[in-house]
């Protein structure tokens, strides 16, 4: 999981809309909703602070938490919110409710590694990386923090796809209809001149025009 797990304080609400979200933010706490796992919306408000962190502190769509209403103790996942675009502050957060058998959709940031072994690379190409995250189709408790590309013996013109990459347990692509490319190796801008270069050079001088008679 991509971060450790957390505990969050919330109190339940009553009302809901736009006038109880706008009072739940003027007290300096933050409206959200739990839904789910085949029970009713359950209206909160979080403090601010708090939340704040946890959204701007990476890995909050993919990190399991646990949220105390009142005593109660719930298990979820957060699956959006929403920040002021001027002041970039929390404005609302939905949670998903996390049962045992909770399966989720979540996007998995791309590492990649061993650049340094990629005789591609080594020549002066380029890693071009087509997906930075891949979705996935994981159990709730158990969501990779990332996935690992080895660019071990990747030359200029190879492409990565996903059936390149090992997978833990559970973590299935949401995209099965396809080995999709998650990177590829290009030449550079700079080896262009070169390989012109040597081709003229190769190539045989054209024979000279027959003289008229």
């Amino acid at each position: 999981m991509s971060h450790d797990a957390y505990e969050l304080k919330a109190e339940a609400r009553e009302q809901v809309g736009k006038g109880s979200a706008r009072a739940v933010r003027r007290n300096g706490k933050v409206p959200a909703v739990i839904y789910g796992d085949k029970q009713p919306p359950l209206a909160i408000a979080l403090t601010y602070k708090d939340i704040y962190y946890k959204i701007h502190g990476g890995g909050f769509l993919t990190t399991v938490a646990t949220i105390d209403v009142d005593g109660k103790k719930i298990q979820v996942l957060p699956k959006d919110f929403q920040l002021d675009p001027v002041k970039d502050f929390p404005m609302h957060v939905d949670f998903l409710r996390i049962g045992k058998d909770t399966e989720v959709n979540v996007d998995v940031p791309v590492h990649f590694v061993n650049e340094d072994k990629s005789p591609g690379i080594k020549r002066g190409g380029v890693l071009n990386i087509v997906r930075h995250e891949v979705e996935f189709h994981c159990p709730a408790n158990a969501i990779p923090e990332f996935i690992t590309v080895d660019l071990t013996g990747a030359d200029i013109g190879d492409s990565i796809h996903i059936s390149a990459v090992k997978l833990p347990a559970g973590v299935k692509p949401v995209i099965s209809d396809r080995d999709f490319t998650i990177a590829t190796i290009a030449g550079s801008a700079a080896m262009k001149p070169e390989t012109e270069e040597t081709a003229e050079a190769a190539a045989p001088e054209a024979a000279p025009a027959a003289e008229e008679k």
